[in-house]
């Protein structure tokens, strides 16, 4: 389970999360919806432990009922949390699998891990290739997202946090990548996922227990998938004022 407590977040003096405070509970899927700007990808950075980001003295970030407010953003990783990246840095030098080995170090194989990710790269249609080239490289933007999901789904992490993996994906990929992530639920129950997104497509096919909507670093509603269905429809104009 994880667990926010009074969590504000400030950078540059400037306040970008309000006293969140929200529970996310083991097994459970969780849709993050709201305009841009609206602080979803600022909380899951928060999360993660993004050093740019000061959380003030009264937030606290709890993981399985254990404070890790103020571990860096690798001992958060090593204790079960993974976020994808809406914009992935590229990375010259280093490679997917050099981010697998380095991730994985004590738990599989070299071999285990080529093999994993050779079937994922299958199912998510991108050649093996790419998992030897520099990370992000002149790659495209889906192949930059299904790298995402493939990485995810061979650490294979407790909690998975994905910050809007959907966009700028065709339908194809769009499908190859819920496939995976689907797949990842269904091996593994107790998995808790969020998924942060500004549309519903990706939601038709990973349906959330719940949706959380923010506005201007706050949650402002909450609800099933038919509250993200209604924003579908009507847009955050419910929102405003």
């Amino acid at each position: 389970m994880l667990e926010l407590q009074n969590v504000t977040v400030k950078a540059k003096k400037k306040t970008l999360l309000h006293d969140i405070s929200e529970t996310f509970d083991v097994g459970k899927v969780y849709a993050i919806m709201g305009p841009n700007g609206s602080g979803k990808s600022t909380l899951a950075q928060s999360i993660l432990g993004h050093p740019g980001l000061t959380l003030t003295k009264k937030s606290k970030i709890l993981l399985h009922g254990k404070d890790i407010t103020g571990l860096a953003t690798d001992k958060r990783a090593a204790k079960g949390l993974f976020m994808t990246f809406q914009n992935p840095l590229a990375i010259d030098g280093v490679t997917v699998f050099n981010v697998l080995q380095y991730a994985l170090e004590k738990s599989m194989t070299s071999e285990e891990i080529r093999e994993k990710a050779y079937v994922l790269s299958e199912k998510l249609g991108i050649s093996k290739e790419l998992l030897e080239r520099p990370l992000n490289v002149a790659f495209s933007g889906g192949e930059k997202k299904k790298l995402e999901v493939l990485q995810a789904a061979v650490i294979d992490p407790d909690l998975i946090i994905f910050d809007e993996v959907d966009t700028g994906v065709d339908v194809d990929a769009l499908r190859r990548m819920t496939l995976v992530i689907s797949e990842m639920k269904a091996r593994d129950p107790k998995k808790t996922m969020v998924v942060i997104t500004h549309y519903t497509r990706i939601l038709d096919y990973i349906t959330p227990d719940e949706v959380l909507v923010m506005k201007e670093g706050s949650i402002v509603d909450r609800g099933p998938y038919a509250l993200a269905q209604k924003i579908d429809a009507e847009g955050y104009t419910q929102y405003e004022g």
